[in-house]
């Protein structure tokens, strides 16, 4: 699977912001707003590498009239060795009996860093990024943003698509797009249109929980529909002799200020 250089279009996006009028908000104030939410979701990034969960990919092929064909399953658990080096284990893995696609090494790269999307401060100088409005999803008000990579680099996977960032904890909720990057001259990669969401873990951090995909992947040889679904499941945060703390200010000498009675 991968994709062609397009431009995506959201199903129904002629009215996606008619419910809600476009908030005034200034270049500084948008700026803002990006500069924080990008700060949290670094902050973010970090506590999840201390984060023990499992995760199942499942694909499938659909036949002419949407029946299951061929499928792959994977079900891994990230884990922390004795040392404490983070890896990956897989717990069970079947046959795949897909016949029309296969994983390649850019999927692989989508799998683990793009659907799962996380636009860090680190991260903001590679994309194009325009504020859209707000909406409320699932009762949580959000501010949208359309993303695009300002450029391709080889061997670089990208997000493109749109993200909706909560209003108040400043962290991604929900993301819809594709994965871009630069391919081999004759590649027949096709990447499928997602969605990812985020639930809140421990009362602080959105964490992924499910991808989920239905897209028709247009290849040389024909079109093929597929369905992927990704879980993300059983987030408990690793227990290590070494303390780790997110978001506590420290002072020149590296220990944490004094809180404020």
């Amino acid at each position: 699977m991968a994709n062609r250089w397009i431009c995506l279009v959201l199903a129904g996006a002629a009215g996606l912001w008619a419910a809600e009028k476009k908030e005034d908000l200034s270049e500084a104030e948008i700026a803002a707003i990006i500069e924080k939410f990008a700060a949290k979701e670094s902050e973010f990034a970090r506590a999840r590498e201390n984060y023990t969960y499992r995760q199942t990919v499942r694909i499938q092929e659909l036949d002419e009239s949407g029946r299951p064909g061929g499928r792959m399953e994977i079900v891994s658990d990230i884990i922390f060795s004795p040392e404490g080096k983070r890896t990956e284990r897989v717990v069970r893995a079947p046959v795949s009996t897909l016949r029309r696609i296969l994983l390649t090494p850019e999927d692989e790269q989508d799998l683990r860093n793009v659907q799962p999307f996380v636009l860090t401060t680190s991260e903001i100088p590679k994309y194009w990024i325009r504020y859209l409005g707000k909406e409320t999803l699932d009762e949580i008000p959000c501010y949208v943003f359309a993303v695009k990579p300002k450029k391709l680099e080889p061997g670089q996977r990208y997000f493109q698509g749109i993200i909706w960032v909560d209003d108040e904890d400043l962290q991604i909720v929900k993301t819809y797009g594709r994965g871009v990057g630069l391919l081999k001259k004759g590649s027949d990669n096709q990447f499928p249109k997602f969605e990812t969401y985020r639930e809140q873990i421990d009362g602080k951090y959105w964490f992924p929980t499910f991808t989920t995909a239905n897209d028709v992947l247009h290849f040389q040889t024909g079109p093929q529909a597929i369905r992927m679904t990704v879980k993300y499941e059983d987030y408990k945060q690793f227990k290590s002799d070494v303390q780790i703390k997110y978001g506590e200010p420290v002072t020149n000498e590296g220990a944490a200020a004094p809180k404020k009675p």
